[in-house]
């Protein structure tokens, strides 16, 4: 079937209901709309176009084609979905979790087979793997043959995720193109590759785009991230050349940055490479929300690390200048407690600063707005750098990092190392933190250790920010 036989069968206008007063019909289930004659209001596809919809994804399927020609006809159903609404993508959905689904019978012989098994035979575990496949894996597997295929499906998903939590039918399709991506994506089938000012447009292009940290304000500022002082590297797919899956982009300084001004100050003279000892990673964006779930940021960090260290041989440092974007949130359901804890001289200069008799949440969270003008010594300033160690440092709900950016890097192996006080002065930097930047630490031959320690439940902290946390 052609796009514009199904584009024809798509919706387009759609009996309503006769009269306000009547009662609005039931949703029909899917099984039910193929049976039928007529699209009720509401329905995305027409019986009709439903069912030449599902007999284009069971062509696909066919397990009697080859792979070139399940994959030619794959590339069909990809042309005709691109001009489907919403409500119509979402029954081709439907179809896909519903409608090739593994055989439940054929599943529950060969578990009874592996169960009775008297020492777990090979043969009955392998009975069990094939009868565990469904169609629908061998359908998403063609699509993945077809040369747009692959953009396809994570672009599916993509438009898929969002809609799980108000219709639980889509969990199977949503599930299985989760552990196709993740084998499909392993960083052993992508290309770690430089993006620089030779790179084409479109490419640059994209790194503007998708920049989720620093937004990119110019093209004066991306050639400012991409000079001879700076490196960016993306990981790329093969079935996907042209689009980076993640990006980051590195500093070659000095020293660790505490502050990320000077980083995107195009006007800044370019740092001498030859005298560089640290690699400051200062952003990291995914730019697939397709592939949400399938991680490749700590595997990133190491190959560029790796591949720094070979062109840079004096480069032994490793560090991060991250936002900590959770920590206005955490503080506004915290700052009682923390004013409570304090001891009564603590709260007395915390009220003298505030200028109140005795300080309340709403007090200090006021007074934090102000950060950008707190002197050093403040005690307001003192308690927000105090908060912002035990958010990072301490608070593990559910056993993980708090923080988001702290949960990724921490659960890569690094260190919190430093909090810097108007490291982004930014209105987003005060939006998020009050302006408070931090720097995780990246030691190569400790990441394993730093690993073990947080799943024992202790975040690996510098001794300067232990401190903090007393």
């Amino acid at each position: 079937m052609n796009s514009t036989t199904i584009l024809r069968m798509a919706p387009g206008l759609r009996a309503a209901p006769s009269s306000p007063a009547q009662a609005k019909p039931a949703p029909r289930s899917l099984d039910d709309r193929l049976g039928a004659t007529l699209r009720r209001f509401g329905e995305g596809l027409s019986p009709r176009a439903l069912r030449r919809a599902l007999a284009d994804l069971q062509a696909v399927a066919d397990s009697r084609i080859s792979e070139v020609e399940a994959g030619r006809r794959a590339a069909g159903v990809v042309q005709w979905y691109a001009g489907l609404d919403a409500d119509s993508r979402r029954d081709v959905w439907l179809l896909m979790s519903e409608r090739f689904a593994p055989d439940a019978k054929k599943i529950q012989a060969a578990r009874e087979h592996f169960d009775a098994a008297a020492d777990g035979s090979s043969q009955a575990e392998v009975r069990l793997r094939r009868a565990l496949v469904s169609p629908r894996t061998r359908l998403l597997q063609r699509f993945a043959v077809a040369e747009p295929g692959l953009r396809f499906l994570v672009d599916l998903r993509a438009e898929l995720l969002p809609q799980l939590k108000g219709d639980a039918r889509l969990m199977p399709l949503e599930a299985e193109l989760e552990h196709l991506f993740a084998t499909w994506f392993d960083v052993a089938f992508l290309d770690l590759r430089r993006i620089s000012w030779d790179s084409p447009a479109s490419l640059i292009e994209k790194l503007i785009r998708y920049e989720a940290v620093h937004d990119i304000r110019s093209w004066a500022d991306v050639k400012n991230r991409l000079d001879s002082d700076r490196r960016c590297y993306g990981f790329f797919h093969p079935r996907m050349p042209s689009e980076p899956l993640i990006f980051v982009e590195v500093a070659l300084v000095d020293h660790i940055s505490d502050g990320i001004t000077p980083l995107l100050d195009e006007a800044a003279a370019v740092g001498d490479i030859a005298r560089a000892t640290t690699a400051i990673f200062y952003s990291i964006s995914n730019t697939q929300a397709g592939l949400r779930g399938v991680s490749f940021g700590d595997s990133l960090i190491k190959h560029v690390a790796e591949t720094l260290s070979e062109e840079f041989p004096k480069l032994k440092v490793f560090a991060t200048l991250s936002p900590i974007p959770g920590f206005r949130s955490w503080l506004g359901k915290h700052a009682g407690e923390l004013i409570d804890a304090l001891d009564d001289k603590r709260r007395a200069e915390v009220a003298r600063a505030i200028g109140v008799e005795k300080p309340a949440a709403a007090d200090l969270l006021n007074a934090a707005d102000q950060a950008l003008a707190l002197e050093p010594k403040s005690p307001v300033r003192q308690l927000l750098l105090r908060a912002a160690a035990r958010y990072l440092g301490r608070e593990l709900p559910n056993g993980q990092p708090a923080d988001p950016v702290a949960r990724f890097h921490l659960g890569n192996g690094a260190r919190v190392e430093r909090l810097n006080w108007a490291g982004d002065p930014s209105a987003k930097g005060l939006k998020q933190s009050f302006g408070l930047m931090v720097n995780y630490l990246y030691d190569l031959k400790r990441l394993d250790k730093h690993r073990a320690l947080l799943a024992q439940g202790r975040v690996p902290v510098s001794r300067e920010v232990d401190s903090l946390r007393s």
